[in-house]
């Protein structure tokens, strides 16, 4: 940790504070004292709010796991529960019907449905190539992926046979999306958008695709057309991550974080790599330009900042306490979005002078509340319009589903985004649920009622609130980014199920994902589906419980293997290497992009399933030794890891993981954060 420094009573890390006087505020022409000075107001006022809206969670919990032990032993009431949910204000009223007043919102959120990438900010590279995936070339991403049904390439240099299989294969895209697409190379089709030397630009479903035309070219010499390449505009937004993906506890952390999300903001983000033996330079994309048009070179960024929950040493109050993170981030990546806003980077990202900030991990209608309320102190701060900072609610905690349009209605003026996440909203379904009794096992959640309630919910409650052409109904993360045949069988049922986004793992998977929103009109199914009634509560609160279940020896050894496999295979990259996301290989050697989501879900699902006495500890620390050898097998490759197997003692990654399951009932709504953070710091200081 760096020295601090005094600003306004407030005790700030000196590296971050310079950095922030001299690149953020300077720029702007914003008084350094003054802005102290109101960042220790806004935090004298919203810093005991943060606290008390974190106790309520606590008491409300406490009333709930207090409420399952009295009723042990007598039939799951449904209706008791749901009143008893209402007495204690889990549950609170339903809102009059309203329509969401959210203005100056960008096309790529508002009236265009596409992919949406999550990437962590702390990896310049990833960061990079995220923000330039708003366009990509199919036949890269169907001759690198098994999206293509034909033989894997040859190696050796380009395959000719499967090059032409991808060329077969992009043309019946074409055929499908925009038929009669050749008559656009002469200049007539209803499609045609621009046509210049070396290219054809058509529309469809409002999304771009472009014809490289180049008979010199390699591919292009062969096609009867000259057809280079069909490009395809992919990634319409991505979401700049702060929370899940990275592993930020302290100051040196934060700064990175924001400086990264500064130089794209500035358009002056870079970072130099090796890659095949040469170095290479990657920069942002700039605009793309035909003729009198032109179309953004890059993905339409959010920023998603962290929860309530977690508190930084990067500040200390007057009073001596960390800084809520949530609070800090909230000021200060507003600060860097209104470099944005002033016009003052290399490129526009929001060309209605917005800056998009995702919430995760809010508990109902009184924490969107707070957010609503703190954004506007933030607007004050900085000298900006009200509700340029515009939000987007993650639907990922059971009492936000609960209570859905209650929340939405809370940031009614300044929404721009929800969606479903199932990872952490099962996690917290564990969680509040913990003493009812043992659950499911994990594989069979995706099956139980509640998520296909919660799912259909979701979308039902946003189209009710007008967000159609307004904002994004999203949905969560294809995980396996090695599996693009099956992302494309199965992924296309989130834009039939009315979502206008869905997250994707990869600029590539952005690419091909992109056909399924040519393939169906999402604000077609949007129309339709607004028609219908939208699901009651009731189904959301079924408690997945393994009633009437004797799981067996062989069950309850294969349940906690996996978890414990895929906890350890996160934590020992979090805890030794700050890696807060990246592609972890399962219990079968299956690449999954894991992130705190998975964690929690994990830690939860062992920690319930010990309370309730399916498994003894023993039984666990078993299951947690056996594949502490085995993710340790999994990372033999890397010079730079360090074995957890016979070294219980000293491994500081294994005792986090321990801990999570161990103290797995007693962390907050089941959050993994507090003592990753707690183990992280402790590695560094021993570093």
């Amino acid at each position: 940790m760096g020295s601090m420094i005094d600003r306004a009573g407030l005790q700030v890390d000196a590296g971050l504070a310079e950095w922030l006087e001299a690149e953020v505020l300077a720029p702007l022409g914003r008084d350094a004292g003054a802005f102290w000075a109101g960042f220790a107001a806004l935090l004298g006022q919203f810093a005991p709010r943060n606290r008390a809206l974190l106790a309520r969670r606590e008491e409300l919990q406490a009333q709930i796991d207090a409420w399952h032990p009295a009723r042990a032993g007598k039939p799951h009431d449904a209706a008791a529960y749901k009143a008893f949910l209402g007495e204690i204000g889990y549950l609170v009223p339903e809102p009059a019907p309203f329509s969401v007043a959210t203005r100056n919102v960008d096309a790529e959120i508002a009236t265009m449905a596409g992919p949406q990438l999550v990437v962590p900010v702390l990896n310049a590279r990833f960061l990079l190539n995220a923000a330039n995936a708003r366009w990509g070339s199919l036949y890269d991403a169907y001759y690198g992926t098994d999206a293509l049904d034909a033989a894997p390439a040859r190696p050796g240099g380009y395959d000719a046979v499967r090059g032409a299989a991808v060329v077969k294969a992009a043309r019946a895209f074409l055929d499908a999306a925009v038929p009669g697409w050749e008559a656009a190379l002469a200049g007539e089709h209803p499609a045609l958008v621009a046509k210049k030397p070396g290219g054809v630009l058509l529309r469809h479903h409002g999304l771009h695709i472009e014809l490289v035309i180049d008979p010199t070219h390699p591919v292009g010499k062969d096609d009867p057309l000259g057809i280079a390449d069909v490009v395809l505009e992919s990634a319409l937004t991505t979401i700049v991550d702060l929370e899940d993906s990275v592993a930020a506890v302290d100051a040196e952390d934060k700064l990175a974080a924001y400086r990264n999300w500064l130089g794209v903001i500035r358009g002056d983000l870079a970072d130099t790599f090796e890659k095949g033996g040469k170095q290479q330079t990657r920069t942002l994309n700039p605009d793309r330009a035909w003729g009198d048009l032109t179309l953004p070179g890059r993905s339409l960024l959010f920023v998603r900042n962290v929860g309530h929950l977690m508190t930084n040493p990067a500040i200390r109050l007057a009073d001596g306490g960390e800084v809520p993170e949530g609070i800090m981030d909230a000021v200060i990546t507003s600060a860097i979005g209104a470099h944005d806003v002033a016009g003052l980077g290399k490129y526009r990202n929001s060309r209605h002078g917005s800056i998009y900030i995702v919430k995760p991990k809010q508990h109902g209608p009184e924490e969107c509340a707070f957010t609503n309320d703190l954004f506007d102190a933030v607007e004050d701060l900085l000298g900006l319009a009200r509700h340029t900072i515009k939000v987007g609610v993650m639907d990922e905690e059971r009492r936000t589903s609960a209570n859905l349009a209650a929340c939405i209605h809370a940031v009614r003026d300044r929404i721009v985004f929800i969606n479903t996440g199932f990872l952490d909203r099962t996690g917290d379904e564990i969680h509040t649920s913990m003493r009812a009794g043992p659950m499911i096992r994990k594989a069979a959640m995706k099956a139980s009622g509640w998520i296909q309630a919660y799912e259909a919910r979701n979308v039902g409650i946003g189209l009710a609130c007008g967000l159609s052409g307004k904002a994004q109904i999203g949905k969560g993360m294809w995980a396996a980014p090695d599996m693009m045949g099956d992302m494309m069988a199965q992924k296309i049922g989130h834009p039939k199920a009315g979502a206008n986004t869905a997250w994707v793992p990869s600029p590539t998977a952005a690419t091909l994902h992109a056909m399924h929103y040519h393939a169906v009109d999402v604000f077609a199914v949007q129309a339709g589906m607004a028609k219908a009634p939208v699901p009651g509560v009731e189904a959301i609160l079924a408690i997945p419980l393994a009633t009437g279940t004797n799981f067996s020896p062989a069950e309850v050894r294969e349940e906690l293997d996996n978890n414990a496999q895929g906890l350890l295979g996160y934590v020992v990259r979090w805890i030794d290497a700050g890696v807060g996301c990246s592609k972890v290989p399962d219990i079968n050697d299956i690449g999954l992009m894991e992130d705190r989501a998975t964690l929690r879900i994990s830690s939860q699902h062992m920690a319930n399933w010990l309370l309730h006495g399916v498994c003894t500890r023993e039984q666990v620390m078993d299951s947690l030794q056996r594949m502490a050898a085995k993710v340790d097998a999994q990372n033999a490759g890397d010079p730079a890891y360090q074995p957890m197997a016979g070294n219980w003692e000293h491994s500081f990654a294994f005792k986090a993981a321990c801990d999570l399951v161990f103290k797995g009932v007693e962390q907050p709504s089941g959050y993994t954060e507090p003592l990753l953070h707690q183990w992280r710091l402790a590695k560094k200081a021993k570093a």
